[in-house]
C-alpha cells in the first residue's frame, strides 16, 4: 500500500479489502510565531511541500487564471526558480532518494521504481501498476515498498537528511514521504485484515524521523480517520497530508524540518496531459487551508520557511496507441525474455524493468554482448538514446547517429556544476557543446552526464538503459500506459525540469538541482 510509489491508483487494488479505522487523539492550539528575519539561515522551521508532477507552464497559467492564489502569494513574497534539475530516472522514488541523501543513484543505490536485483535474482517493483503488482504478488510489493526501500535498498553509506538532523538533536517530520529513513523506531498500525491475510506482520516497525505519518499505517491528526479509506488510497492523498501538517502547526509541534508529500496531481497529469491545471487548483486549496491557520498569510511566512517543489516533469504521450507505445518485447523478440510473475529460469536471457519513458534491460546471458542488444534497439526511431557501461567508461548511442559518445569522470572538460569529464566521440548524441575553456554546455539533457552516470552505476548487473523521445513511452506485457496523457522517467528536459518556490528566506541551493537540496536544508535548520 505504499506508492512508494508513484502509481497510487494501483494502491487501491492492493488494499481494497482492508477497510478499518484507527483513532488517534490530540488537542489543537493556535500556531506559534517566530521573530526571525526572512534573510539568511535562521531557526525558523523549514516546511517542504513536495508536489508530484508540478510543472511551471501549467502553474503560470493557473496563476493567470486566478486559480492558484496561495502559490501566487508564495511566489510574490519569495523566489521562483523555474528550471530545477531532478535525478534520473525521473521517477519519484529515485528523485526523492536523491533529495534526501544529496547523491545521485550511484550513491543512494535506488535505481528506479522498477529494477532487477542481481543478488536476489528478482525484479524489484515498488508499485508501478496493477498488472505487474498482481503478477509479482501483493505481499512482495508491499514488503519492498514499505520496508525494503528505506531499510535495505537505500544505501547505508548515504545518510538521509533525517538521520543527519537527528545526529545534531534536531527533530524532523515526514508526512507520506517515500523516503523516510531516520533514527527513531516507529510501530505501524497494521490493519487486522492485513494481519489475518499475512500481508503484513502485526508488529511492523520502521526507522523514521521524529514524527512519521504513513497514511492509515501511522497518523497523528484524529480528523484523518475520515481520509484513510480504501477509495482514498488508505491515506495517501493530499487531504491527509494537509491535515497532518495542519495538526503539527496547531499543536506547536513543527520540528526543524518537515516534508509533506502531495501526490494527487500525478494522477491528473498522467491522465489529462502536462497542461492539466485541475490538480494545481486542488493543491492550492490545500495550501490555502494551511496558511489560513495563521493570523495572516504574511504571518505564516514570518513563522516558517516554505518550500514548494515539483519532483518531476511529464512529457505528453501521443494519443495513437500504435505510435506512442514502444513494445520492447517485440523489439527484442530474438531473445528469450523473462515473463513477469513467472519463475526465473535458465533459459531466460533478458529481463525488462520499465520505468515509463526509460527502461533498464538486463542481460542475464553472458553470451549476449551489449552491442547486439543495442543494434536491435537502434532500429526504432522513437528511441532517443541507448547507454551501457564498461567499467568506468560509459557508452551512449543515438538512433540518429552512426557514432557513439564515450564519457567518464576525468579532467579534460568541466561543466557548470564543477564536475569534470573525459569525452570522446559524437557529442550530439547527448546534445552537448564544448565552449571556450573546455566548458561543457548541456542542451536537452540538463546535467545529463552526472545523471546518466548515476543510473548506469546505481546497482550491480549487466544492463542497457534505453530512453524514449518525447511523445513515447516503453511497454512490456503488463505495464501501465498513458495514451493521450503524459509520462515521465526520461533524461529529457521535459521530464527533468520543475519549479521551486522558496519563501521566508533568501537562502538558495548551491545549484538549481535536487541533488543540492540536502545541504541547503541542513544549513537553514542550524
Amino acid at each position: 500500500m505504499f506508492k512508494v510509489m508513484v502509481k497510487r491508483g494501483a494502491l487501491v487494488l492492493l488494499i481494497v479489502l482492508i477497510v478499518f479505522s484507527i483513532y488517534v487523539f490530540g488537542f489543537a492550539t493556535s500556531p506559534k510565531a517566530y521573530d526571525n528575519d526572512a534573510g539568511g539561515p535562521s531557526s525558523k522551521p523549514v516546511v517542504l511541500l513536495l508536489v508530484d508532477s508540478l510543472m511551471d507552464k501549467p502553474l503560470q497559467q493557473a496563476i493567470q487564471e486566478g486559480k492558484a492564489p496561495a502559490l501566487e502569494f508564495l511566489i510574490q513574497k519569495g523566489q521562483l526558480h523555474t528550471e530545477v534539475i531532478s535525478s534520473y530516472p525521473t521517477m519519484s522514488v529515485t528523485i526523492d532518494s536523491t533529495l534526501m541523501t544529496g547523491t545521485y543513484p550511484d550513491g543512494h543505490q535506488v535505481p528506479g521504481l522498477v529494477w532487477f536485483n542481481k543478488e536476489e535474482s528478482r525484479l524489484i517493483n515498488y508499485g508501478s501498476g496493477k498488472g505487474e503488482i498482481l503478477r509479482l504478488g501483493m505481499n512482495q510489493v508491499l514488503q519492498d515498498g514499505l520496508f525494503n526501500l528505506n531499510q535495505k535498498h537505500l544505501s547505508e553509506k548515504t545518510p538521509t537528511l533525517y538521520e543527519v538532523l537527528s545526529e545534531s538533536n534536531r527533530a524532523s517530520a515526514s508526512i507520506n514521504g517515500l523516503i523516510f529513513r531516520g533514527k527513531q523506531k516507529h510501530v505501524l498500525n497494521v490493519p487486522q485484515l492485513a494481519r489475518m491475510a499475512n500481508i503484513l506482520p502485526e508488529n511492523s516497525t520502521v526507522d523514521g524521523p521524529s514524527i512519521l505519518s504513513l497514511g492509515a499505517m501511522s497518523y497523528h491528526n484524529p480528523e484523518n480517520r475520515m481520509n484513510i479509506n480504501a477509495w482514498q488510497n488508505m491515506g495517501y492523498n493530499d487531504k491527509f497530508s494537509a491535515k497532518e501538517l495542519k495538526h503539527l502547526i496547531q499543536q506547536d509541534r513543527l520540528p526543524a524540518f518537515t516534508l509533506a508529500y502531495f501526490s494527487d496531481m500525478d494522477h491528473d497529469v498522467h491522465k489529462n496531459g502536462p497542461m492539466d491545471r485541475k490538480g494545481i487548483e486542488k493543491l492550492d486549496e490545500q495550501i490555502q487551508s494551511i496558511l489560513n491557520l495563521y493570523d495572516s498569510w504574511d504571518d505564516a511566512i514570518k513563522s516558517a520557511i516554505w518550500i514548494v517543489y515539483g519532483d518531476s516533469g511529464q512529457s505528453s504521450i501521443k494519443d495513437d496507441k500504435r505510435k506512442a507505445l514502444i513494445d520492447l518485447r517485440k523489439l527484442l523478440n530474438k531473445y528469450h525474455l523473462w515473463e513477469i510473475g513467472s519463475s526465473l529460469e535458465k533459459q531466460d536471457q533478458v529481463v525488462l524493468a520499465v520505468n515509463e519513458r526509460m527502461t533498464y534491460i538486463y542481460l542475464l546471458d553472458d553470451n549476449i554482448p551489449e552491442t547486439d542488444v543495442v543494434s536491435e534497439l537502434k532500429e526504432d526511431p522513437r528511441i532517443n538514446f541507448i547507454a551501457w557501461k564498461n567499467g568506468q567508461l560509459n557508452h551512449v548511442v543515438s538512433t540518429e547517429s552512426d557514432r557513439e559518445l564515450i564519457f567518464s569522470p576525468g579532467d579534460s572538460y568541466k561543466d557548470d556544476y564543477k564536475q569534470k569529464w573525459d569525452l570522446d566521440g559524437d557529442l550530439s548524441v547527448m546534445d552537448l557543446k564544448i565552449n571556450e575553456g573546455n566548458k561543457i554546455e548541456y542542451g536537452d539533457y540538463p546535467d545529463g552526464l552526472a545523471r546518466l552516470y548515476g543510473a548506469l552505476h546505481s546497482h550491480e548487473g549487466r544492463f542497457v538503459i534505453v530512453d524514449a523521445k518525447p511523445g513515447y513511452e516503453f511497454v512490456d506485457s503488463h505495464t501501465p500506459t498513458h495514451i493521450g496523457g503524459a509520462g515521465h522517467g526520461s533524461l529529457h528536459k521535459d521530464d527533468s525540469i520543475t519549479p521551486l518556490i522558496i519563501t521566508g528566506t533568501d537562502e538558495t541551493p548551491r545549484y538549481e538541482r535536487v541533488v543540492d537540496f540536502k545541504e541547503w536544508i541542513i544549513s537553514m535548520t542550524k
